[in-house]
């Protein structure tokens, strides 16, 4: 391992040699130097792990020195070494930024022990995460061999998301490529699972089904709701269960989280079919026959989720709910975002207040479509990062900032997920075949069995039959549908691009949060 570099400023150098060779006996290169401007100098040419640095020095003090220092590399940790612990000083000194501080006169160990946690952390981090990994490698791999249930399913989902967090802090890529192989060897047997099992789900008489799209709203939403305590569900459009674990901490800032749940998102994992689904409380084949005017099938022309507030309506008017005061808002651009920030004070008048928050779904799509999206979010984690940014700025978190002191009921959820997909394969339709990259319906589909989830009769996944001999095909794990003609173009296209509506563990575990103000 290299030495780690060690630059110390201070104006009284040559009363600290001895902690000097104390810490190069410990292997560390230490390069001294008695003022702010020499340092600086310095760390414009080299490479340097840790600044030690004296507050009170002639010429330029230990404060401006790190402001400098920061212009120069935003990344180099500073430990601030003070006579003078006043609170004002504390506070510019950790608004700049810095590592640790440490009050004069300094014990070598206390300079070595802030060495080590600023410079051994990340290592100690990462070699813990990847042990600990290890140990729970075997119990992962024997949960997915142990024909898992439904539930078991989410458990095993929660723990790849957990992991695949940790991992970002590790700099190991072979114990990342081991979780990555091990997640794709989840979602070939999840696959295998929603295709043994989906269309029993969906039977009006199951009794034993998870929670889905159709009856999220009943079972999660409603009991929450009393008189005199608003309470806002907002479901953010194309949320997945790790994006949601990225801005949760920004919740956790005002919200207290009592429930952290998952339910399943219904087929296909597509806006149009799970968030009218989840509105309407039915499913689609349902919903079109009570609302043949306002459902819409793929090929059919016109907006296909412009009636949720219709469905919600209808729906609470089913449950005997329409004494509760309810609004209905959604936000797509800009500035409905400003108007909800506006205005969200209003919405404490109310019992339930529903907000459709439709900012993932764009980035995703415009991922595709846009390069620089396509350079932003590449991955799994730059698409967690992007999302933890647009949450942090967005119109949502300052509306919810703006009532965090009220007493109210918050529920968090999404309609179904994304995945990034890989592997191509190939189907042939006539005209009248829908688009979707992740899932089509068609008459006369022709297509390789073994790459989806075929229902010949669409009514089998509770979905309505758009034309005689329609069926629907599902594409599994990280697989896209592609047409024969200009394929290779399309195939390098879309790879590698985040899409939704097939079976996947990340387009249908989806989350579902509940939490009160603190």
């Amino acid at each position: 391992m290299s030495l780690a570099k060690i630059v110390w400023v201070d104006d009284e150098m040559e009363s600290l040699q001895s902690q000097k060779l104390f810490l190069e006996n410990k292997g560390y290169d230490v390069t001294v130097f008695s003022n702010g401007f020499d340092a600086l100098d310095y760390l414009k040419e080299n490479v340097v792990d840790v600044v030690l640095m004296d507050e009170t020095m002639p010429g330029i003090t230990g404060l401006e020195t790190l402001a400098k220092i920061k212009e120069i590399n935003q990344q180099i940790p500073v430990v601030l070494i003070t006579k003078n612990e006043t609170e004002n000083l504390m506070d510019d000194a950790i608004g700049s930024q810095i590592a640790d501080y440490l009050i004069k006169p300094v014990n070598p160990n206390q300079v070595l022990l802030s060495l080590k946690k600023i410079i051994d952390n990340k290592r100690l981090v990462a070699e813990k995460t990847t042990t600990s990994y290890q140990q729970q490698f075997r119990n992962l791999f024997t949960a997915l061999n142990s024909n898992p249930d439904y539930n078991e399913w989410m458990d095993i989902y929660k723990k790849l998301v957990y992991w695949e967090l940790e991992m970002e802090k590790s700099d190991s890529p072979e114990m990342q490529e081991i979780l990555a192989s091990q997640k794709a060897e989840a979602n070939t047997e999840f696959f295998k699972f929603i295709s043994r099992n989906y269309a029993k789900w969906v039977h009006p008489k199951s009794d034993e089904a998870p929670i889905m799209s159709h009856n999220l709203f009943k079972y999660k939403v409603m009991p929450h709701v009393e008189k005199g305590v608003p309470t806002f569900f907002i479901l953010i459009d194309n949320l997945r269960y790790d994006q949601w674990k990225t801005i949760q901490p920004i919740f956790a800032e005002s919200f207290r989280i009592l429930e952290e749940e998952t339910f399943y998102s219904i087929l296909p994992t597509a806006t149009q079919y799970a968030r009218n689904a989840i509105f309407s409380g039915m499913l689609p084949i349902d919903i079109e026959k009570q609302f043949p005017l306002e459902w819409k099938n793929d090929e059919e022309e016109g907006g296909k989720n412009l009636f949720e507030e219709t469905f919600l309506r209808s729906q609470l008017k089913r449950l005997k709910r329409e004494d509760i005061k309810a609004s209905y808002t959604k936000v797509v651009h800009h500035h409905d975002g400003v108007n909800l920030v506006n205005n969200v004070h209003n919405l404490l008048n109310n019992d339930l207040n529903v907000i459709v928050y439709n900012f993932v779904d764009m980035l995703s799509h415009a991922r595709t479509e846009m390069e620089v999206l396509k350079e932003l979010a590449g991955d799994e984690v730059s698409y967690r990062s992007i999302t933890k940014s647009w949450f942090e700025h967005s119109a949502l978190h300052q509306a919810l900032k703006k009532i965090a002191d009220k007493k109210i009921n918050l529920i968090v959820a999404t309609d179904h997920g994304t995945v990034r997909v890989k592997t191509p394969h190939k189907v042939v339709g006539d005209k009248q075949t829908t688009a979707n990259l992740r899932y089509k319906h068609g008459r006369n589909l022709n297509y390789e069995g073994r790459d989806v989830l075929a229902f010949r009769d669409p009514r089998e996944a509770g979905l309505p039959v758009p034309n005689v001999n329609s069926s629907f095909i599902f594409a599994k794990e990280d697989g896209f549908l592609c047409y024969p003609n200009n394929y290779n173009h399309y195939v390098n296209y879309y790879r590698n691009t985040f899409q939704h509506g097939g079976v996947s563990l990340e387009e249908m575990i989806v989350p579902v949060i509940k939490m009160v103000s603190k």
